[in-house]
């Protein structure tokens, strides 16, 4: 799906991590999709089968439309998003999270899972239990541990390169920054 929806990118990529990358996943091009959205959240959602669930939660903006594609697929399910407010992740909107609920931590593509870490640990300050984590995608070279179950869907490790051993920068590669965060900050920026 990635392929046929141009949504794996090669080039030169400069990460939120701050890290340089030749590939890029952007998820967005294929969750613009609702049938291939809904694809990949009924495949994740059956992965966490028999799970009791009560609120999906994805980071904005990446785990917006996946959150609520995933929480369809159980019964009186909320589905919510974490959005950045001076930089730190927070429910906004009139959202709140109860100590009775079981909470799905989403995300479109994990790279080094800052911001699914950052929405583990706002579920937490609420009490909640966060019963999983799911992905469309792992892009890291190894596999990200959150200390709950992960469940992926497509495991890419793809290269990275700290900027001063970056093989692409040596060759005055044009470095591009898709995405929506700011490199290296939990601030938010429009891409380039």
């Amino acid at each position: 799906m990635f392929k046929e929806s141009g949504a794996l990118l090669s080039g030169h990529f400069l990460l939120s991590s701050g890290l340089h990358s030749d590939q890029y996943l952007q998820a967005a091009l294929v969750l613009q999709w609702p049938s291939k959205a809904l694809a990949l959240a009924g495949e994740l959602a059956k992965r966490f089968h028999g799970e009791r669930v009560s609120v999906i939660i994805g980071p904005a903006v990446g785990g917006i439309t996946f959150a609520f594609a995933v929480a369809q697929n159980f019964d009186g399910c909320r589905a919510l998003f974490a959005e950045r407010e001076n930089g730190i992740f927070s429910l906004r909107r009139g959202y709140a999270l109860e100590e009775k609920d079981r909470v799905l931590v989403v995300e479109d593509v994990i790279t080094t899972g800052g911001s699914t870490r950052e929405v583990i640990q706002l579920a937490g300050s609420f009490k909640a239990e966060v019963v999983g984590v799911g992905a469309i995608a792992e892009r890291s070279a190894e596999p990200v541990d959150f200390n709950v179950r992960k469940e992926v869907l497509l495991r890419l490790p793809l290269k990275t390169f700290t900027p001063d051993l970056c093989p692409l920068c040596r060759q005055s590669v044009p470095l591009v920054k898709p995405g929506s965060r700011k490199p290296g900050t939990r601030a938010e920026q429009r891409p380039l």
